[in-house]
This record gives structure tokens, C-alpha cells and sequence, in this order.
């Protein structure tokens, strides 16, 4: 059995729910299907779950809600009446029009709550048209799913105990279609993955249901080996692994979630990549191993917002407890670091900007430097990191002094490089703005 997954952009509209009923039908296998909210139809349109942000903003600043309610209810009925469907609409427009009715009143709950419901209606909407076309399907919530998670609003981690339950939904004798995105605490709350979180019920159901294969249908044909919109021409990735492919998605791939494979990856359960809208196109693999293992470099990746703090101090590395210190100030502050590299009277922490306000990082330095004791802080912003990632750099020589040549070639200052110990990627500090020509470089210098 298979698990299946559809993005926003595969179910924006009816054309594309076509799509997706010719794609189910075509694999008797694939009895899971996991969906997102409406996406976007064209460049121009909105998501409905912005549209539900600005509907739970505009509750939390007690404005007047009915304009948006009517926004959102009216795509599900577009799609709906076009789908020729009657039975999931009046209960979809009940569920919308009553999320203002919610005792919650704090926000993070009150988020969850009103995002959560873009997948939970689309879910009930596609089982309906999936019975309509002779493929009986279940709509099945995710508590009844069996889809317990920790209480963190927004950022919600799956129960291991929850995997006993969803593995009974293997004896269901129809198609499952389940809300991606968020999970039921065990006081019956609801709690949403963070970004990029139907992919991961995608993989939690997969897990919990020991399923063949974890198929993950997006609007690109391929993962490529680095951004198509800067790279004409870019090579597509066959097979990655599961190491590589979290990598490269938290580097800054934005195919996955870079926590979504998680399940599947302790299931050891394969997972592939398609395209909606070119189901025949091989796509990308994803698993354990791959078979084209003597490929050094298999993807760069760029991401940006990211600030650098610079720590210097004469004999740190005789200073026991130096860099416990550091992480009780972080953890005071709650910020969380991304990398920190070190050097015997240097550290260098890099973390995400958009955690820091002027007043903060002003306090910040204050109680580093009342702590610590330096000798020099400087902190840098609008930086960009960029990765080199391949399973093959462990047994290769030379791909930091090629990186680091073709970087130079280009004139791109480097302010940091960082190598994990898993040597399976290679990370570059740069400033923001030399951020696509740093990965046009490395694209030149390992794959043309």
C-alpha cells in the first residue's frame, strides 16, 4: 500500500482535483491520500490558509469577520459546484463561519485552530468527489487517525505512542483521506506541524501504517540540484538519501520540509517526488541509499536572513565551561543557534535574524559580554548560507579547495566554512547580496 500526498497547488481548483482523481484511480495501491488546503490557482491568487490567517488576525483584533468568511467559503464552493458536489459543502461553510465562535482567545491557539481548518475542509470535499467517481472514500480526521502530538502550538511533534493507533487504519476497505498539517493533543486541542506540515503527516501515516512507498505529488518534475529559476537547464536528482535530502531542505530547499522525512526515514520507508500536473515523469527518490553513490556533489542549496556573532576571547580554549556559557545565554534569551563553529580563541554562532529585534540584540551583547568576559563581539547581518551536499564527499578529495576556487573566481568573500561531522555537507557564510552568484559558481564547478 501507498501513501499519497497532494500539495496546495495539485488541489487549487477542480481542473486540478481531475488530476488528482485520474492519479489515485490509476494505482489501486494507493489508499492513503493526505491533503493540503486550496493553493494558489494562478501567480496572483491567495492561499486559503492566508486567507485564514487574515480571518483569525482580523478575530484576535475583534474586527468584523464576515467579508473574509465569505472569501474563503466561496473557493470551496467553486470547487464544489464545479466538481458537481453538494453533501460536504453545507458542513464546510458551518465549520468556517463557527471558527469565530471559539473559546480559545490566545493566539497560538487561536492560529492553529483557524489554519488547521483549510486542510480538515478540503479533506471532507475530496473524499466526497472521490466517492462521486466510483472510489469509495472516508474522510477521516486526524484524531480519529489516531494522530497524537506533544501540546506546542505551531510546532507540533507526533506521540511514538500514536503510531499503534494509525497503524489500524490498515484494515480500512476504502481510500483514507486524511487533513494534512496538524495533530489532536491529548486533551482533544488542536496543534499544527510548522511550516510545510502536510508533508509531515504524509510521512507520519506512511510510518504508522508500514506503508510500500510514500509518494509526494508537487507542481515540479524533479528536485533539482540546485534552484531552477537561477540555473537554466538544471540537472534533475534522481535518488538522493534521506540525509541528504534534510540537508539540502534545511539549507534551504523548499520541495520539503527538511523535518518531514523523519518518520519515513526511521521506517525506512522510500518516498518519491512527482509532479501533478506530469504523473509520468520519474521524479525523485528518496531513501536510505542510492545507487549512483560515487557522485560527489549532490545538490547546492542558498538560504538567507541569517545573522553571525562573533565571539573573541585570549585562551578560550583553556576556559572550562566556555561554551555551556554560551548556550545558557541563548537559551535565557530563547534563541536558537543554527551553527558555531570555533576556533581555540574564536567562536562564531549563526542563528535565524528574524529572531533578533534591535532591542534584543542590543541586550543580547550586554549579557554576552557580562558573562564571557571578551575581548571583541561583532555582529554581522544579512547573511546568506550556502551548502554543498553529498554523501560522496566522504571519500573525495579536493570539493572544499574546488568550492572554495570557484567561489573565489567570482569574487565572493567568504565569512565563514563549516564542515559537519557527518561530511556530508559543506557550508559557506556569505554576505546576502552575492547569494545567487555564489550558487551559480558551485553549480558551474560540479556539475557542468
Amino acid at each position: 500500500m501507498k501513501v499519497t500526498k497532494f500539495g496546495g497547488s495539485s488541489l487549487a481548483d477542480a481542473k486540478q482535483l481531475k488530476k488528482v482523481l485520474s492519479i489515485i484511480q490509476a494505482d489501486p495501491e494507493r489508499r492513503f491520500i493526505i491533503v493540503s488546503a486550496p493553493g494558489k490557482r494562478n501567480k496572483e491568487d491567495i492561499k486559503v490558509t492566508d486567507l485564514l490567517i487574515e480571518y483569525a488576525e482580523k478575530f484576535l483584533a475583534s474586527q468584523d469577520t464576515s467579508m473574509i468568511e465569505a472569501t474563503i467559503i466561496e473557493r470551496y464552493t467553486e470547487i464544489s459546484e464545479a466538481l458537481n458536489l453538494s453533501t460536504a459543502l453545507p458542513e464546510i461553510r458551518a465549520y468556517i463561519s463557527n471558527l469565530k465562535h471559539t473559546k480559545h482567545t490566545t493566539k497560538p491557539r487561536v492560529m492553529d485552530l483557524f489554519k488547521s481548518s483549510g486542510e480538515n475542509c478540503h479533506a471532507m470535499l475530496i473524499a466526497e468527489f472521490l466517492s462521486s467517481q466510483g472510489s469509495p472514500a472516508v474522510y477521516i480526521h486526524p484524531k480519529e487517525a489516531g494522530i497524537l502530538v506533544e501540546d506546542m502550538p505551531g510546532d507540533a511533534l507526533i506521540k511514538k505512542e500514536a503510531y499503534d493507533t494509525i497503524r489500524q487504519l490498515r484494515h480500512l476497505d476504502k481510500i483514507a483521506v486524511i487533513p494534512g498539517f496538524f495533530g489532536i493533543t491529548d486533551e482533544g486541542e488542536i496543534c499544527t506541524f510548522s511550516r510545510g506540515g502536510s508533508d509531515v503527516t504524509g510521512s507520519i501515516i506512511a510510518a504508522g501504517v508500514k506503508a510500500s512507498l510514500y509518494e509526494n505529488f508537487t507542481d515540479v518534475d524533479a528536485i533539482y540540484a540546485a534552484n531552477p529559476n537561477l540555473i537554466p537547464n538544471c540537472q534533475a536528482i534522481t535518488e538522493l538519501t534521506f540525509r541528504e535530502m534534510r540537508e539540502l531542505s534545511y539549507s534551504g530547499f523548499s520541495v520539503l520540509h527538511d523535518e518531514a522525512l523523519i518518520p519515513a526515514f526511521h521506517a525506512n520507508i522510500p518516498v518519491v517526488i512527482k509532479n501533478t500536473n506530469n504523473p509520468e515523469a520519474p521524479g525523485t527518490k528518496i531513501s536510505s541509499t542510492r545507487s549512483h553513490s560515487n557522485q560527489t556533489v549532490i545538490g547546492i542549496a542558498g538560504d538567507s536572513g541569517f545573522t553571525s556573532i562573533y565571539l573573541s576571547k585570549y585562551l578560550m580554549n583553556r576556559e572550562l565551561g566556555f561554551g555551556f556559557k554560551i548556550l545558557k545565554v541563548l537559551k535565557q534569551f530563547n534563541l536558537q543557534y543554527d551553527h558555531m563553529p570555533s576556533g581555540i580563541d574564536d567562536i562564531t554562532i549563526i542563528l535565524r535574524k528574524e529572531q533578533l529585534t534591535e532591542e534584543l540584540e542590543a541586550e543580547l551583547i550586554v549579557k554576552l559580554q557580562e558573562e564571557l568576559a571578551l575581548d571583541e563581539i561583532k555582529v554581522k547581518h544579512d547573511i546568506s548560507m550556502i551548502a554543498i551536499v553529498g554523501e560522496g564527499m566522504r571519500n573525495s578529495i579536493g570539493v572544499a579547495s574546488r568550492a572554495t576556487a570557484a567561489l573565489a573566481t567570482h569574487k565572493i568573500n567568504l565569512e565563514m566554512i563549516n564542515q559537519g561531522a557527518s561530511e556530508v555537507s559543506i557550508l559557506f557564510a556569505i554576505d546576502e547580496n552575492q547569494e545567487d552568484e555564489a550558487v551559480k559558481a558551485l553549480y558551474q564547478a560540479f556539475f557542468n
